[in-house]
């Protein structure tokens, strides 16, 4: 079975039981940064940006530690206050050595259970390049195991970007949601 197909299923991550889940610090902004510069897929933010993030978005966001207390995945998210029922999720990693066995669905579920039960969110939203199989499929699978609906629509075309050459970012809607 893989990663997906158990995503999909339900069935339980694989990782060590000693894995903690938890809010961002500021301090974890240095790690944060270096597992998205190492997914290779996700767009870099500045460094700055992610110490930002633990200190401004940690409510909205988690990372999940090591035996040793170090970040070895993450989800940012953010409140969206046009629509304060939709949790966006800015970005998901996990480093290399631990992906593909249900860590990031873990921490998708996690993070909204949590702000569901503190700010009574009902929706999720975030956006995908086309090219992001892998990000495809944990939204997919989550959208599955809540029972939710999924739409799908191109927030922001290729031609945006002004680097030229990125992909369109498609929005994906989840909900509603119910915990």
């Amino acid at each position: 079975m893989t990663a997906a197909q158990a995503d999909l299923a339900g069935a339980r991550p694989e990782f060590p039981q000693s894995f903690a889940i938890d809010t961002p610090r500021v301090e974890d902004g240095a790690a944060i940064w270096r597992i998205a510069r190492d997914s290779e897929v996700l767009d870099l933010n500045s460094s700055y940006s992610y110490l930002l993030w633990c200190r401004d978005f940690g409510a909205t966001s988690l990372v999940a530690r090591d035996e040793a207390g170090a970040p070895t995945a993450f989800v940012t998210g953010y409140i969206r206050p046009e629509r304060p029922e939709a949790l966006v999720i800015w970005q998901v990693a996990v480093d290399a050595v631990r992906r593909g066995r249900g860590l990031a669905g873990l921490l998708l579920d996690e993070l909204t259970a949590r702000v569901a039960g503190e700010q009574g969110i009902t929706a999720l939203e975030t956006t995908v390049t086309p090219d992001n199989t892998a990000s495809d499929r944990l939204f997919t699978a989550y959208a599955a195991r809540h029972g939710a609906r999924l739409e799908r629509e191109v927030l922001f075309d290729g031609g945006l970007f002004p680097e030229g050459g990125h992909q369109p970012e498609v929005l994906y809607r989840i909900g509603p949601l119910s915990f």
